[in-house]
């Protein structure tokens, strides 16, 4: 019995570490905390059983359900702070959802090793946006897409997102940056893009899951309910900690340190993929 609750305690104090810390990163990089939570995923599931595939379909999945609560209670903090334009949230919210659904059904379809590779490729691309002053510092127009471009570019926003299970505001802070929003207004924007891209993503993982066998204990499809509590219990705790640093922190250092936190991220995803 002491073994058995021994076993059960080292993933759940390492699903509230990785709350504690998903939170702080949608605060301060308006991410949904995917990025933290895939990764944590990866390490803490195997100690729950499962097969080396569904881990990787779960770890996404898992992730994607704790990010509606991490994302909603990122925008509303930054909401507060007047940083948000819902316009944009409003604009938007159809096609991000069409292009959700896209992903989750062909994150179905794939394996969890390549599942795992285009997590860390596009983790990598994603991060020299903010490292290569020439990419970060662009601006190529001061509106937003509209028309055909915010189709595709919506479109494209949730069907990737949903395939690495994230809140898709890596893209979405791109986009507007470029656009000529600042980074912080960006940031603040990007947190509502994850709540439209974590909840069809979390059902949809959920349903496409449940006549899978090997999965971890407590799973309900490729959702893992006692990983979701925990983490997203956390995570609300600390997402306003995040929210204030990214106000107070200044335009360059924060692009700058968002960067360097995707390349880190990158190597260790991909190095699991590697092992697999």
């Amino acid at each position: 019995m002491q073994g058995d609750m021994m076993s059960l305690a080292v993933p759940l104090i390492s699903m509230l570490a990785a709350g504690l810390f998903a939170g702080f990163a949608a605060g301060i990089f308006g991410i949904g905390g995917g990025f933290v939570v895939v990764p944590a995923l990866f390490i803490v599931l195997p100690l729950l059983g499962g097969t080396h595939d569904a881990i990787a379909h779960v770890a996404i999945g898992t992730s994607a359900a704790t990010i509606i609560v991490t994302s909603i209670r990122s925008l509303l903090a930054h909401a507060k702070r007047g940083a948000v334009e819902f316009e944009i949230l409003r604009t938007w919210a159809p096609w991000i959802i069409l292009g959700d659904g896209v992903g989750v059904l062909l994150a179905g379809h794939v394996d969890g090793k390549v599942l795992t590779m285009i997590f860390a490729i596009g983790v990598f691309c994603m991060s020299l946006n903010f490292l290569v002053p020439k990419l970060g510092g662009k601006v190529i127009s001061d509106t937003m897409p509209g028309g055909i471009a915010r189709v595709g570019i919506a479109g494209g926003l949730g069907t990737f997102s949903a395939l690495l299970g994230i809140g898709g505001g890596t893209i979405a802070i791109m986009v507007m940056t470029l656009c000529g929003r600042s980074i912080h207004r960006a940031i603040a924007t990007a947190s509502g893009i994850g709540t439209l891209i974590a909840i069809p993503s979390a059902i949809g993982f959920a349903l496409i899951g449940l006549k899978e066998t090997g999965l971890p204990w407590g799973s309900l499809g490729y959702v893992n309910v006692p990983a979701t509590l925990a983490i997203a219990s956390m995570s609300v705790l600390t997402a306003p900690l995040g929210v204030a640093a990214a106000h107070n922190l200044p335009a360059h250092i924060l692009k700058r340190v968002f960067g360097v936190y995707l390349v880190i991220i990158a190597v260790i995803m991909l190095k699991n993929a590697l092992k697999m």
